[in-house]
């Protein structure tokens, strides 16, 4: 996959995407990289450790999460992206699903726009004039049930699967009529974003079904999968946030059976140790 200044993602494998919340809110490690300083050092700690591209966000969209402003959420990650572009040729991707944001973290540096509304966030500047404006930007599409506030309030579906499956149809579709090219698309189906615990277990043994879009589109699209830490775990093993690795870990061989090409993790080190063992044991 192409990205912005010869920079390139080799879609054949798996691709660890490390996690940067500069935020105080973060379920994980909310407030743990909120300074400056400290949000540069895990950067390049994550970088050490063998994430092939780094996801920055400056809002929390845990279940139940509050919004900030715009002007909040670039006065958090702006500094960030420009101080990382200046040292590393690692892709960036900007966490956001405000149009503004994404526009000045582009200019700033930024390879990825990683949208948890998939370009239906209302705003007098829309996601998609941003993408249409910025052609080489790589987009994720990411499904979500509701939003931060209400997704976890009892969510149902007729059929998991089939229902994203077609919600990505449906957006793959806007894109399209407004002339977003589809190799620029990446899915994530939305671990935890309006899914019950079995949602979530349904789609992790299915993951690769997103990629496969049959019968209206003939191409494989790309597919990132974001369970690191999440609170399904917990229903497996009793357990923290910082407790999760291994139910983490667990789904990354899925994602690695399945060929996916995308996992978002917070343990970057362990994650690429697990993928490089798979890659010598399967």
């Amino acid at each position: 996959m192409k990205l912005p200044n010869n920079r390139f993602i080799d879609l054949t494998k798996l691709n660890v995407m490390g996690i940067l919340n500069v935020t105080q809110d973060s379920f994980s490690d909310g407030n743990k990289y909120f300074c400056l300083d400290k949000a540069i050092e895990h950067a390049f700690r994550l970088i050490d450790e063998g994430a092939d591209l780094i996801d920055i966000g400056g809002e929390s969209t845990r279940p139940g999460a509050l919004p900030v402003s715009e002007a909040e959420e670039i006065d958090r990650v702006m500094p960030i992206i420009e101080s990382l572009r200046k040292d590393i040729d690692v892709p960036i991707s900007i966490d956001t699903y405000k149009p503004k944001v994404a526009l000045y973290a582009i200019k700033a540096g930024a390879d990825i726009v990683n949208d948890i509304t998939s370009l239906s966030y209302g705003s007098d500047l829309s996601m998609t004039e941003v993408l249409i404006q910025f052609p080489d930007i790589p987009v994720i599409l990411m499904h979500m049930q509701g939003t931060p506030q209400t997704m976890q309030q009892n969510p149902i579906y007729d059929n998991v699967i089939s229902d994203i499956q077609n919600y990505f149809r449906d957006r793959i579709s806007y894109c399209q009529t407004n002339k977003i090219d589809l190799n620029r698309i990446i899915l994530d189906p939305g671990i935890g974003f309006g899914k019950s615990f079995l949602h979530n277990i349904e789609i992790i043994k299915n993951i690769d079904k997103f990629q496969d879009l049959s019968p209206e589109y003939k191409q494989q699209f790309p597919v990132l999968l974001g369970t690191s830490r999440k609170s399904f775990i917990n229903l497996i093993y009793s357990s923290k946030p910082d407790e999760r690795l291994v139910g983490s870990l667990a789904s990354t061989v899925s994602a690695f059976i399945h060929k996916i090409q995308f996992i978002r993790v917070h343990d970057v080190k362990e994650h690429k140790q697990m993928i490089k063992s798979l890659e010598w044991m399967l």
